[in-house]
């Protein structure tokens, strides 16, 4: 104290002053490591311990002025209007892209030396984030074009997160989760318009005991479900693979989600094509029941669209 004393506290005074004046959240940050890991070498390699007032104090200038740069930046992604923002299409909005880059620094700043403080405060800025992707999202009509909202947006956070660090964050698994939930959704909702009837039927007749359901439905209505599927199915898939893939700047992202939505499609019909086959002759007895097409066939024809990679 008595040889570095003074140097120290002007040394201190400047810092203070700089960072009052500072709005760059990712320097302060980058500065609290600088701190933490000066002290820790002072202390693993030359155990010396009289400069811990020092870090300390620069620690208590930097920290509390980190915390109001980032709330203000919270506050500002929640006072967004998204009557102002003039959503024109359905790619990731620049303000999801630049959430993402500004996460990702402090996570990928945090991994190897965590501040356990800094989740709350990311944690604060993820849920808004996650609120202004779905107030933006509203300014769509469709449910469709909302959910290809929020998965593009979901899906360029996710990109940048397992770019820059190792991608098992709280923060990535949060938007894996919804990405996953939204996904499943739109692929429900890409099927209804080509496969509706079938998937309808599907549900009803699971939804009673050991399929006794089917007695609600006549055979001529089973047979009229099997009639159009069979003379249009595979111009349906054509139409659901061109829209998924437009649908998605990301086209590893999209050709994942085609896939899903295949599958989906494939399980509907495997579980259609059960009920079908088991059902009584002598109680119901669809007049086309001969005409259900095969698995087989079906996955030969799925399996055009799987992308080579």
């Amino acid at each position: 104290t008595q040889v570095f004393g003074k140097t120290l506290h002007l040394l201190t005074k400047g810092v203070g002053q700089y960072v009052q004046e500072s709005y760059d959240s990712i320097a302060l940050f980058l500065c609290v490591h600088l701190v933490w890991r000066f002290k820790d070498m002072c202390h693993q390699q030359k155990d010396v311990n009289a400069h811990d007032r020092y870090w300390d104090s620069l620690h208590g200038l930097l920290w509390p002025r980190l915390q109001i740069v980032i709330k203000l930046n919270v506050q500002s992604v929640k006072d967004c209007d998204p009557q102002k923002m003039k959503i024109m299409d359905l790619r990731p909005h620049y303000v999801t892209r630049r959430y993402a880059e500004f996460s990702t620094a402090f996570i990928s700043i945090n991994e190897k030396f965590p501040e356990n403080n800094l989740n709350a405060i990311l944690l604060d800025m993820e849920q808004e984030i996650g609120n202004f992707i779905m107030k933006m999202a509203s300014s769509f009509q469709q449910r469709k074009e909302q959910l290809i909202f929020v998965i593009n947006n979901y899906d360029i956070i996710l990109s940048i997160m397992s770019e820059k660090t190792s991608g098992e964050s709280k923060e990535a698994e949060f938007f894996r989760t919804q990405f996953s939930a939204r996904t499943s959704e739109y692929v429900e909702v890409i099927l209804q318009p080509h496969f509706g009837e079938l998937i309808s039927f599907v549900k009803e007749a699971e939804s009673q005991k050991q399929g006794s359901g089917t007695a609600s439905r006549s055979p001529e209505y089973i047979g009229r479900i099997i009639v159009g599927f069979n003379s249009r199915w595979k111009n349906s898939l054509d139409a659901v693979n061109k829209e998924v893939l437009s649908s998605f700047p990301n086209f590893k992202n999209g050709t994942e989600i085609l896939q899903t939505a295949l599958t989906q499609f494939v399980q509907y019909y495997h579980r259609f094509h059960k009920i079908v086959s088991g059902l009584n002759p002598n109680e119901c007895s669809p007049p086309n029941r001969d005409q259900l097409i095969n698995i087989h066939q079906l996955m030969v024809e799925v399996k055009k669209y799987k992308p080579n990679f």
